[in-house]
Parts: structure tokens; sequence; C-alpha cells
């Protein structure tokens, strides 16, 4: 008599095993292609129930600085934009492109679909770190944290750069946790995509300090740190070399106008632009944050939020340090310890130097995998466990009950939008139809210059963080113009509600002209306005 299990491993086991892993296989493919597919969906229909993105960055220099470079203006106005002129604008336009190229909203709304691959990673990040633990329960109740992020949501569709970059920093992340040890190649990857990330903004150099704090516990961490070092210095000439060897080679400052204290330029007086408005007072402070986010209270970004997911993931950190230490026995896999490793130190790092909300969008999205992860180690170890006699149930329970609470107290930032019915399309006054020379008098008004006459010339003069230089560079331009002046004459551009402030004008021999009329132009955001009035020479 043969028993099933004898003809396993023969020819006459085979077609029957192909017919039962045919469907398996077909699983492994269809289940990311449909997450793929649902992301780009999501990403895609929430900007449209969003509406136009019209941000204050895009309104001061998400804009101007894409259109200064395809139109050489860089040698032509004065810093429009403020200090943030001179960001790298590389990574602004397929933003830049898409919005000008295709008609509202489907621009927006394909950015916002590359967007929604965000959630596609959360995905594979959980098959990494959970392998066979990975239940659908974990894998839904991750992506739903991920997809419910008060930042996340506030930036899909739009111009920030903060979302974009998320992709390649949790790809590296992924790479990193599936290297092993011993694939190195995934490690240079990994530097590459992180590395290319903080060369398009300086600011995701806290996730670079992450992922090397990460290949520090790898089984081979001297050669695990080289690669990724190797990578991400790659990456980082790759994506903002160029940008930065200009800077050199105009400002003096290769991240010009960043840390002039150390480089300065002549551009700039000596010393570093920080914003310190959204930093910890001390310690206790620092420690309270993700409770004060919890409660609403937000104090790290300019505009209201609500988020329960950093409150959570710091409780079952504590629990599951506690659980291991009454267990006496680790609970934490090397994986698992590196991918700790990525997210604390990069959360430290962030508090620390600016602890600005946006920019903590890969943090955000880490969340949802983390809580995850905890949730299914601290189940794993508890009594009982290790004999077999705690099912799945209870920690599927307890994923998707905690994803459901973080999703429904979940309250997204505004960054401003315009509904699709009234995109932002202005009529300019026949009163601006001549070249001119604008001076901006407050910001974000950089904007409106790509909808001005090309010839004319644009400085800002109100920027305090960057003021312009007596007999700089920025100054002597503005003075060369003046003694060779437009047919449109020279104007101020200020936005309507804010006073004028002639003092500003007074440098340069200016006075507002009240016997002409000021010029309205329509604001980007709903409700705003910003005036033109003419200038004329002051009396000597």
């Amino acid at each position: 008599m043969t028993h099933a299990a004898d003809v396993v491993g023969t020819d006459a086991a085979r077609p029957a095993d192909r017919a039962r892993q045919t469907p398996i296989l077909q699983i492994n493919i269809l289940v990311p292609m449909a997450i793929a597919l649902g992301s780009l969906l999501a990403g895609a229909i929430y900007t449209w129930f969003a509406g136009e993105d019209v941000n204050w960055d895009w309104q001061n220099y998400h804009e101007y600085n894409v259109w200064a470079v395809i139109n050489g203006r860089y040698g032509i106005d004065a810093l429009p934009a403020g200090f943030q002129a001179y960001f790298n604008p590389t990574v602004y336009f397929p933003v830049y492109y898409l919005r000008h190229l295709l008609p509202p909203p489907y621009g927006l709304m394909i950015i916002g679909a590359v967007h929604g691959l965000n959630l596609l990673l959360i995905y594979f990040l959980v098959r990494v770190l959970l392998r066979e633990a990975a239940t659908a329960s974990a894998i839904g109740a991750a992506i739903l944290i991920a997809a419910v992020g008060p930042m996340t949501l506030s930036e899909v569709g739009t111009s920030f750069s903060d979302i974009l970059a998320a992709l390649p920093i949790v790809a590296g992340c992924i790479l990193i946790l599936s290297a092993n040890g011993s694939h190195h190649g995934r490690y240079i990857l990994a530097g590459l995509l992180i590395g290319a990330a903080v060369g398009l903004k300086l600011t995701n150099v806290v996730y670079a300090l992450g992922a090397a704090a990460a290949v520090l516990v790898a089984a081979r961490p001297l050669l695990a740190t080289l690669c990724l070092g190797v990578g991400g210095l790659i990456g980082a000439l790759a994506t903002g070399g160029a940008w930065g060897l200009m800077l050199w080679r105009e400002m003096g400052n290769p991240i010009f106008p960043l840390f002039n204290a150390v480089f300065q330029s002549k551009e700039l007086v000596p010393m570093n632009i920080m914003d310190w408005q959204f930093m910890p007072r001390g310690l206790l402070d620092a420690l309270a944050y993700p409770f004060y986010w919890l409660v609403g209270d937000n104090r790290s970004s300019e505009y209201p939020f609500r988020d329960a997911r950093f409150a959570v993931a710091m409780v079952l950190i504590v629990l599951g340090i506690g659980r291991s230490l009454i267990a006496r026995a680790t609970i934490f896999s090397r994986r698992d310890v590196q991918f700790l490793l990525f997210f604390a130190v990069s959360y430290a790092t962030w508090l620390a130097l600016f602890a600005i909300q946006r920019y903590a969008i890969v943090l955000e999205l880490l969340c949802a995998p983390l809580i995850v992860l905890l949730i299914a180690r601290c189940m794993a170890a508890m009594p009982g466990a290790q004999s077999g006699r705690i099912s799945a149930v209870p920690a599927n329970s307890m994923m998707v009950a905690t994803a459901l609470c973080v999703a429904l107290w979940s309250q997204p930032g505004d960054w401003f939008r315009r509904p699709w019915s009234d995109p932002y399309n202005p009529t300019i006054s026949k009163l601006l139809e001549q070249p001119a020379l604008y001076f901006l008098l407050d910001k974000p008004l950089a904007y409106v210059a790509p909808l001005l006459p090309p010839q004319s010339r644009f400085y800002q003069i109100a920027d305090i963080a960057m003021p312009i230089m007596p007999d700089g560079e920025f100054d002597r331009r503005i003075r060369t113009a003046l003694n060779n002046p437009l047919p449109g004459g020279a104007w101020e551009l200020h936005t309507r509600g804010k006073p004028i402030r002639e003092t500003l004008l007074e440098r340069y021999g200016l006075r507002v002209d009240a016997s002409r009329p000021c010029v309205e132009i329509e604001g980007a955001q709903l409700g705003t306005t910003i005036e033109a009035c003419p200038l004329a020479a002051r009396e000597r």
C-alpha cells in the first residue's frame, strides 16, 4: 500500500505540486500589484478631492526656482524668494512640468498617484520585518496607519518634496533590512537612494544618519558602512553636486545660504540660518512631543494637526523593552534592532536639528510598520506563546484595532488648496503689460513673476533672514537696473492687508507714487490679493 507521503518528490507528484504552487505564485505576484494599483489610485483620488495645491512654499520658491532655472533668471533677479531662492530646485521640476503641461487637475493627480506609492513600500517593509508572520491583518493595519498620516495626507498631490523624497528613503531602509549582512550591493543601492534624497533636500540628512546607525549592527558592519557611505556619496553628488558646484562658483558657499558662518559668502552676513521656533525647550519637553501631537498641540507645525502614532509607538517601545527584561531574553531580532535604530536615530536627530513636522514624513510612514512589529513581538513574548498555546488571532486583532484608533483619531494638516472648479489663473491688468522693475516687500510673492512680462526684473528687499548686502552683487544689480529703467517703470508688490514698507525703498531712492493707482493681482490662496503700486523717485 502506498501512502500519499510516499509519492512526494516523485514524478507522479510533480503535476499536482505544480497545480498547488501556481495559485500561490500568482498570489505572491498579484498582491503587490493590487496594492501598487490601489496606492496609485488612492493618491490620485485624494488629490482630486483635496483640490489644487497653493501652499506657501509653492508661492515662495517651488514655482519660481524652476522657472528661474529654465529662463536664466539667476543672473537677472535678486532673491525674489528670499534665501530660499537658492535651494536646490531639482526635486520640483516634475511637479512644475506636470502642472504646466497638463490641464488641471490631471498634472497634480499624477504626482499624487506617485506619492501614493509610499503605501506600496510600507507593504514591502512589513514583509521584510515580519517575514512569515506578515499576515493580511498586519499588512492591512500598517497600510492604514501609513495612509492617514497627518503630514503625509497634507502633502499628497502638492509640490512639497518631503513626501516625494520619502520614496527613496523608505526604499533604502527596506534594502538595508533585507541585505541580511551578505548582500552588500543592497547597501550600496540603499546609500544611492538615501544619498540622492539628501542631495535633493539637505534636511533628509537625518535619515542618512539613521541608516548609518542601522548598518552598524549588521553582520559585517564595517563593510556595510563602507558600501552605504560610497553609495550615499554618489547619490548625493548625482542629485545635488551640480547645484552645489554652481553655488560654490557663484556664491562661495556650496550650500548657500546655509552655514554661511562657516563658508562666509560675501552675499550674506556670516551667520547660520536656523529655524528655532519648533525646537523643544529641554529633555522632558522633547520626550513629551508625541503626546503633544496626540492631543492636537501643533507646536512643531504652523497649522493644526492631530496624530496618535508616535505616542502609540513610544508606549509600545517601552512595553517591548520591559517585556524583554521580564522574560530575560531578547524579543527582537537583528533586523528588528536595525529598524529600531534607523527610526530612533533619525527621530532624535530630527528633533535636535529642527523639529519641523513636515520633515518627519518618513518617520510618520515608518511608524506604521514599527507599531505592527512591536505588537507582534510583544504578543509573541507573552507567557504561553513559546509553547504555541497563543494563536495569531490576538495579535492580528490588536494590530487592526490599533490601526483603526490611529486612523479615526488622526487630523491632517492643511497647507491651502483651491477647489478644482476655480483653479488659479489670474487676469493681469493692462497697466502691467510692459516690462518693469518689481520690488517685493513681503513673502511669498515670487510665484507672480512668471505671470508678468518676461523682460521684467524682480527684487526681494524685505527678507529678514537674507537682507541685500550693501555693495554686494544683488545690490549692484538693483542699482544698475534703476539706472537703465524699463518701459513699465518700477512697482512694489505686497499682500493686501499688510502695510507697505516704504522705509525699505528709501535705500534705493524710491517712494510709492500716490498720484497713480495701485493694481490688483488675484492671490493664489483664496481670499488673498496682491497689490502692485507704482514707484517714483524720492525728492532729494
